[in-house]
């Protein structure tokens, strides 16, 4: 039995002494491959995305109900079709929860907040409305601290997705009178700061300059020689970037649709901090 053991230990080290030398031969020959080639090592935190969960998509049924929707505006139909409905929200909104939590990473007071607190119903408000259509032809959320219901307080992200007329925005839309003061504010003293913003090579590969109504003259208080004046006479302030129907199926939306949110954030904190 002790010469059974000593021969098993014998061969064992000679086994590991074999391993050993194995795994030199091949770290050498991985390493004169590096040395020889261009080869780049894979950055995985990048890839973690992608292979940790499945990149959300828009679906295509959820553009063709939106369409069908268009066409046949009415609660019979609506009532024929509430499957495809709901169906087609539930593909919405699992892709705006998606973006939610993609843009926690760089703007974290959005932390905890959830899709439904930032979309909009379908059912139209026809009361004071000429246009008596029964439903919107489309979904939006509007992400921002608190939920949509703060869209006259703070700064935020838009998106909406219509066959034909989807788009993403942000900024301040028609902010009141206290908040819309301020900015302009800002702006006179600090104007160069937004022109960088809006000029920068990372916001005008997504938009260009500013939407939003303007004054003809400047408001009171505002002298016409302000080098920022055309600026300061803006009632709105809002990146917007619109996107095909094509774009909108594709697997890179999600990406361009949090890139773009991402590069809007600092036009977001220069009018959130002008309060």
């Amino acid at each position: 039995m002790q010469l059974f053991f000593k021969s098993f230990l014998a061969a064992a080290a000679e086994s590991r002494e074999l391993v050993f030398l194995l795994s030199v031969f091949l770290l050498s020959e991985c390493i004169a491959f590096i040395e020889t080639t261009n080869f780049i090592a894979p950055d995985f935190h990048k890839l973690s995305f992608t292979v940790m969960r499945k990149i959300p998509r828009i679906e295509q049924s959820t553009i063709k109900f939106l369409d069908d929707l268009r066409h046949h505006n009415d609660r019979a139909w609506f009532t024929e079709n509430r499957p495809r409905y709901e169906k087609a929200r539930e593909n919405y909104s699992l892709f705006v929860q998606a973006v939610i939590d993609e843009i926690v990473g760089f703007d974290p007071i959005l932390k905890g907040l959830e899709a439904k607190s930032c979309m909009f119903r379908i059912n139209r408000d026809t009361r004071f409305s000429r246009d008596k259509s029964v439903y919107k032809m489309n979904f939006g959320a509007f992400i921002i601290r608190g939920g949509k219901k703060n869209g006259d307080r703070f700064p935020g992200y838009y998106l909406h997705i219509e066959p034909g007329a989807s788009f993403v925005a942000g900024g301040a839309y028609i902010p009141p009178s206290p908040w819309l003061s301020a900015i302009r504010d800002r702006i006179s003293e600090s104007g160069e700061e937004l022109t960088a913003i809006i000029n920068s090579r990372e916001y005008t590969k997504y938009f260009k300059g500013l939407e939003g109504e303007s004054l003809k003259v400047p408001p009171r208080g505002y002298s016409k020689e302000n080098p920022h004046i055309e600026l300061i006479k803006m009632k709105s302030f809002m990146a917007e970037r619109q996107f095909t129907d094509d774009e909108v199926v594709a697997p890179e939306f999600f990406g361009m649709v949090t890139g773009a949110f991402r590069t809007m954030k600092p036009l977001n904190d220069f009018l959130d901090c002008a309060r």
